[in-house]
């Protein structure tokens, strides 16, 4: 007998509550255990896992498997050191614009940036479907990614360092407690949106592209600007990620836009589980913890890691959320 809707949104509201419950008791625990680094890791894979959820929005409820998705993040990680580059010599980018470190400017200038470079490749993208849609994707990203590498100004393949994190009005983001709740709250407001999104007559459409275009064209919705307009949404989440990724780091390198970081979330989101929105958080967690220990023993950490992704895809197809939830496909 197949288990009731309710108990099963249940258990995956419960299960949800309870990831973003211990995402909240991290600092506590690292002070508990005077490991302060935990703090640092986990802001890591809060913003990374926000990127692989924007990835979600558009994968695992869209279907489009986009292989250019870190492009997004690394353009508005970008444009948030550039604006910082500027503010710190005084000059002005591309002799129009002053630089500066104030958040309220420089994060929704990042994220206009990303959403319009969104919007561009999406124009040409989103016209196929499948294998050309990948690997249309994976061509603008590279466009992207090869001209920060040669941008000598801004470091080139060396890339740029900021001179610290943007500020913030009313918190110091600075100190590493804070910018954790910060992230902690943009995350919990980013996954709301999301949701909200998903569950929306846009979102049922959104899926009804994944599981049927076809027929959805047959009964007259135009399914390409819904695509177009999921792939600009994406974009911004997107580029919220790339604005967290740059404060924390406090440096933007071309690798933040490569191929192979766009491979890392793909990864993320299969291993946490396509459609569920708060299982790429979870796939980012493990796929960063298991690098970080894994890593202290070899430099083959991949080696391990790869049958390990099997595993999951093989014998928990919803991923690692999804077998939590129910223990088998959701």
């Amino acid at each position: 007998m197949s288990e009731k809707p309710s108990a099963f949104l249940s258990r995956r509201g419960g299960a949800t509550t309870l990831c973003f419950a211990v995402l909240a008791l991290i600092p506590p625990l690292a002070g508990w255990l005077h490991e302060p680094f935990l703090i640092r890791q986990f802001i890591q894979i809060m913003a990374m896992g926000l990127a692989a959820m924007s990835l979600d929005l558009i994968l695992g409820y869209g279907g489009l498997v986009s292989f250019g998705h870190a492009a997004f993040v690394g353009l508005a990680g970008y444009t948030v050191g550039i604006l910082d580059f500027h503010a710190g010599d005084g000059s002005l980018f591309l002799g129009l614009i002053p630089g500066t470190t104030n958040a309220l400017i420089a994060w929704p200038a990042a994220i206009a940036v990303s959403m319009l470079a969104a919007a561009l490749i999406g124009l040409v993208c989103t016209q196929a479907g499948g294998t050309v849609f990948f690997m249309l994707t994976l061509a603008f990203a590279q466009m992207v990614y090869y001209g920060f590498s040669g941008w000598t100004l801004y470091g080139s393949d060396e890339g740029l360092s900021m001179g610290g994190r943007s500020e913030l009005p009313l918190l110091d983001i600075s100190d590493n407690t804070n910018f954790y709740y910060f992230c902690f709250a943009v995350l919990l407001l980013c996954f709301l949106a999301m949701r909200a999104i998903v569950g929306s007559r846009f979102g049922m459409v959104l899926r009804g592209v994944r599981q049927n275009e076809r027929r959805l064209a047959a009964v007259g919705v135009p399914t390409r600007p819904y695509r177009l307009a999921a792939f600009v949404i994406a974009g911004g989440f997107a580029g919220v990620a790339g604005i967290l990724l740059a404060n924390y780091q406090t440096f933007v390198s071309p690798g933040d836009l490569s191929w192979t970081r766009s491979g890392e979330l793909i990864s993320m989101v299969v291993l946490g589980g396509l459609g569920s929105l708060i299982g790429p958080v979870l796939g980012a967690a493990a796929y960063l913890l298991l690098r970080l220990v894994i890593g202290s023993y070899t430099t083959h950490w991949a080696v391990v890691f790869g049958p390990f992704l099997i595993l999951v895809v093989l014998f928990a197809r919803a991923g690692l959320f999804g077998f939590v939830v129910r223990g088998r496909e959701v």
